[in-house]
């Protein structure tokens, strides 16, 4: 006598439970509304602290005030502003400031907000009809299309995705590659 083959990967359990479903909206975290004058005197104040040459303060002051609640032009300029943070810290100083970032008091929150950004940051770069005015530390704009997200003042267009990917190496390497999990599991988006 032979049993039959269930393959029970195939199963819907959903469809034999229908109470164990849940709305969409419980699963969406709700947020307060960020205004983006408000994201923009945040921007204006991590660009101060890099012109006072404070990376890393200007880099914990941007990674605490995600503006999750804010509107897509706000939340295109914080990006837009961590992206120029990262930029301007230089290779050797990357494992240093991370590892401060992680032994302090909300370490782990910290680096998956970098990661959440720097996989926001690759997506950007990667889409060419995504317009970007570069203005770096010096607030100036230059008034380009081009795709210039995490990309230095006088690199090339591939010098900025070797920068998010060089961020990425060094988070993953501090973090554990939980941050990935993390980043990819939460519903909070940047």
């Amino acid at each position: 006598m032979t049993m039959p083959v269930t393959n029970y990967r195939l199963i819907d359990i959903d469809a034999l439970d229908p109470e164990s479903a849940f709305p969409a909206e419980l699963l969406t975290p709700q947020f307060t509304p960020v205004s983006t004058p408000e994201i923009q005197t945040l921007v204006g104040n991590c660009r101060q602290q890099l012109q006072r040459g404070d990376q890393e303060g200007a880099l914990v002051a941007a990674l605490e005030g995600v503006p999750y609640g804010g509107d897509e032009q706000g939340k295109d300029l914080h990006l837009q502003t961590v992206l120029e943070i990262l930029s301007s810290i230089k290779a050797v100083e990357m494992s240093p400031i991370l590892s401060r970032l992680y032994t302090g008091p909300a370490g782990t929150e910290l680096l998956d907000v970098l990661m959440k950004y720097l996989y926001k940051g690759m997506a950007r770069h990667n889409t060419p009809a995504t317009p970007a005015i570069s203005q770096h530390a010096t607030g100036v704009s230059t008034g380009t299309t081009a795709r210039e997200f995490g990309v230095a003042p006088g690199r090339g267009d591939g010098g900025g995705m070797s920068v998010l990917l060089s961020w990425h190496e060094k988070v993953v390497e501090i973090a554990g590659e939980g941050a990935i999990v993390r980043v990819m599991t939460d519903r909070r988006v940047v």
